[in-house]
């Protein structure tokens, strides 16, 4: 396990609110991660207000300067590549990312995404769960690769959907239950507990079957021989 934090590089458009909470986790010691950069595509993010005022470098690569996918993700490489880190968090980072670039940082780059994944890839997850008539709900933390919401799932949390639900309503139960999510999974990869190996999640050294679920603050499907260690510090020893 890495005795020293994560360097960690965070990738925004908006105004980050899984930043904001992964950067206050990181400060106050709850999570295993040393954030060195915020960078978004999108000058006018507030989350980049946010992180300065709290100390973090921060940069713009406006995407609409370069005239291809391919030059922007090239220059963002670059950016990101200058601040060493061992990991790169996309928190509501609104760009389709090249293969080049998702192999550059393969193994060390995760992405929150608003649904129980493999279900509903890609927008609109709250009113496709409605629509499919599905009781629960949740958000996926999965590794990054080239197939779009595709990667290794490290971990999920999970809601219910209520009757009445309608996509603003779900998806303000879903935001509720995503910050304690990534700052767990950023956490458990920032102590060493999860990496990616073989296109698979690794957590404390065994390959996930399926996603650890956590639901109300609780793991489930967790060996019980390492659910101390998980529990034991980070997010979930603050409950």
């Amino acid at each position: 396990m890495n005795a020293s934090k994560a360097r960690t590089v965070v990738l925004i458009s908006g105004r980050g609110s899984n930043m904001s909470s992964l950067l206050t986790a990181s400060q106050n010691g709850s999570c295993h991660i040393d954030i060195a950069a915020v960078i978004s595509n999108r000058p006018l993010a507030p989350g980049l207000q946010s992180a300065a005022q709290a100390g973090v470098a921060t940069e713009c690569i406006d995407h609409t300067e370069f005239d291809s996918r391919a030059s922007f993700d090239a220059s963002l490489a670059e950016r990101i590549t200058s601040y060493e880190p061992e990991l790169v968090i996309l928190a509501g980072f609104m760009r389709i990312l090249t293969p080049e670039f998702t192999r550059q940082f393969e193994g060390r780059m995760l992405n929150i995404h608003p649904s129980l994944l493999p279900k509903y890839p890609g927008l609109n997850t709250h009113q496709r769960a409605i629509d499919a008539g599905d009781t629960e709900h949740g958000a996926s933390v999965h590794f990054v690769t080239a197939e779009l919401d595709g990667g290794p799932v490290a971990v999920q949390s999970v809601v219910p959907v209520l009757k009445g639900d309608n996509a603003d309503s779900l998806a303000e139960r879903v935001l509720s239950t995503e910050h304690q999510l990534y700052t767990v999974a950023a956490d458990w990869f920032g102590r060493g507990l999860l990496k990616m190996a073989s296109n698979k999640g690794v957590l404390c050294e065994q390959n996930l079957k399926k996603p650890v679920i956590l639901r109300n603050a609780q793991l489930e499907g967790v060996e019980p021989v390492w659910h101390k260690l998980l529990t034991s510090a980070g997010p979930l020893a603050q409950q």
